[in-house]
């Protein structure tokens, strides 16, 4: 942006005035009319030259615009959704950027489930929907009420496969270390830093819609006879129930700061590792 130069106009007594005869005459002696030039009814004068200041403000001291975030244009939750692609492998998707370095960052196609490691990451991630869906209902902060009933619940959907596998004879574990970590960890943040908490929101709920179908799908046909299984299936329309709690998500950013939005963007990468120890478990 060019310098700005910004030059004060002359005041109006700068101006030339034009005097009309006064009933009361001038003092001759007044310093301020010079004696050189007599007053008449048919003269004017002009005043002494007074100095004028010109102001100049350069580019450095002027505000200069923000610069734009990658998405911010579209609103925080494409901000949200950007951070998250950067951190997904090459193998997971084209905008990934992260190099492969465990087993579950490679495409979903090339993995092996079993079933054992299969029902820990369902008991897993039953123990950190329950405790997503505890906080908001609990809502420590007015915010979090936003997100209560959205339809992306997965709580009791879990709990229903849980017991399907149960029923086929098959013995269900307790919750293990990654699934426990994460869920006291999102009990932390959401006690003092909501912006954290909703970064792992976010994540958790829009992988699952995107990501966790494919694995689904896998696992459905690699393990379950091409069984669909309740964790993957939602009451509604998919599409319109994720739009909705992206126009909370947007709604709920607009209080924010920079600094808040730039510390919720920051947590993404938390986020990918606690679920990366979750989805780990697929292929134990």
């Amino acid at each position: 942006m060019a310098s700005l130069t910004l030059i004060s106009q002359s005041h109006t007594l700068l101006r030339k005035p034009s005097f009309s005869p006064s009933a009361t005459p001038l003092n001759p002696s007044s310093s301020f009319i010079p004696r050189v030039f007599p007053f008449s009814k048919t003269q004017s004068f002009k005043l002494p030259r007074m100095a004028t200041k010109s102001y100049v403000v350069s580019a450095s001291t002027a505000e200069m615009p923000r610069k734009r975030y990658p998405g911010e244009a579209k609103g925080f939750v494409e901000e949200m959704r950007f951070v998250a692609m950067k951190l997904h492998t090459k193998e997971q998707a084209k905008e990934g950027e992260k190099e492969v370095k465990q087993p579950e960052e490679r495409s979903v196609r090339q993995w092996e489930p079993t079933v054992d490691g299969y029902l820990k990451f369902l008991v897993d991630s039953k123990l950190v929907y329950d405790t997503l869906e505890s906080i908001v209902d609990k809502a420590t902060f007015p915010i979090y009420s936003e997100f209560k009933n959205t339809g992306l619940e997965r709580s009791e959907k879990l709990a229903s496969d849980i017991k399907w596998f149960k029923e086929q004879g098959y013995a269900i574990p307790g919750p293990s270390s990654p699934g426990v970590t994460y869920a006291d960890y999102l009990k932390e943040i959401s006690e003092n830093d909501p912006q954290a908490f909703i970064c792992h929101f976010y994540n958790t709920y829009f992988a699952h819609s995107a990501g966790g179908r494919m694995i689904g799908r896998k696992v459905a046909e690699k393990l379950l006879n091409k069984e669909e299984l309740e964790f993957y299936k939602w009451d509604g329309d998919l599409s319109q129930l994720l739009q909705n709690v992206r126009d909370k998500l947007n709604k709920v950013s607009e209080s924010w700061t920079r600094e808040e939005k730039n510390h919720c963007l920051e947590e993404t990468e938390k986020s990918f590792e606690h679920s990366g120890d979750i989805l780990r478990l697929i292929l134990s």
